[in-house]
């Protein structure tokens, strides 16, 4: 499965979806028939089939390859994603590390990447989407343990009242191990923090 692929069968030339993004243009004092604007509706349907093509998979689709392999700490990031604020429709970019235990398997390194577009690729709240990210993990790949942290800045903060540009949220979701071993929670920070020094 290649996430590149996501796409909702029909969205683009879906009427209803035109008549509602020409709804708004008009709302906001716009024309869309002036000649910048009368392929926007078509443009935001194409649009939305990529950024939300996440619906349509789930994580046993990329976590279905397994290797029988023993190891410790497993850690890939930054991930880097973007993802649509369900509040807004605003975005919101970051990224995000997982970390897990392998008990018996461990997955392709690309494969942790594409678990995170499949929940990124929805309307999202930062906070779900950490979780999301974890079960699908600990449950497919039946780890030991999982850590999740995902970091972003949501354009709904940096564009509405606020302003405030600088502003960063961070999320965290452990499993397993993790949950009781304040040891191996502080080891996986301490890695992560070294790569963001880099």
């Amino acid at each position: 499965m290649e996430m590149k692929d996501c796409r909702i069968a029909g969205l683009r030339d879906n009427k209803k979806i035109h008549q509602a993004i020409r709804t708004i243009l008009k709302e906001i004092g716009e024309d869309p028939n002036r000649e910048g604007l009368k392929r926007t509706p078509y443009r935001v349907a194409k649009a939305y089939e990529e950024w939300c093509g996440g619906y349509w998979f789930k994580p046993k689709d990329v976590l279905d390859r397994q290797f029988t392999e023993s190891c410790g700490i497993v850690i890939e990031g930054p991930i880097s994603f973007t993802s649509l604020c369900e509040h807004h429709l605003a975005f919101f970019t970051g990224s995000a590390y997982i970390c897990y235990i392998p008990d018996k398997y461990v997955t392709g390194l690309d494969k942790l990447v594409k678990l995170v577009e499949i929940y990124a690729r929805r309307l999202q709240v930062q906070e779900r989407m950490t979780a999301q990210i974890a079960d699908g993990l600990f449950k497919n790949l039946k780890c030991k343990g999982v850590m999740v942290v995902v970091k972003a800045k949501h354009l709904c903060v940096s564009s509405r009242e606020t302003k405030n540009d600088t502003t960063e949220t961070i999320t965290s979701e452990v499993r397993g191990v993790f949950c009781k071993d304040l040891g191996a929670r502080q080891e996986v920070m301490n890695l992560i923090n070294m790569k963001d020094v880099k």
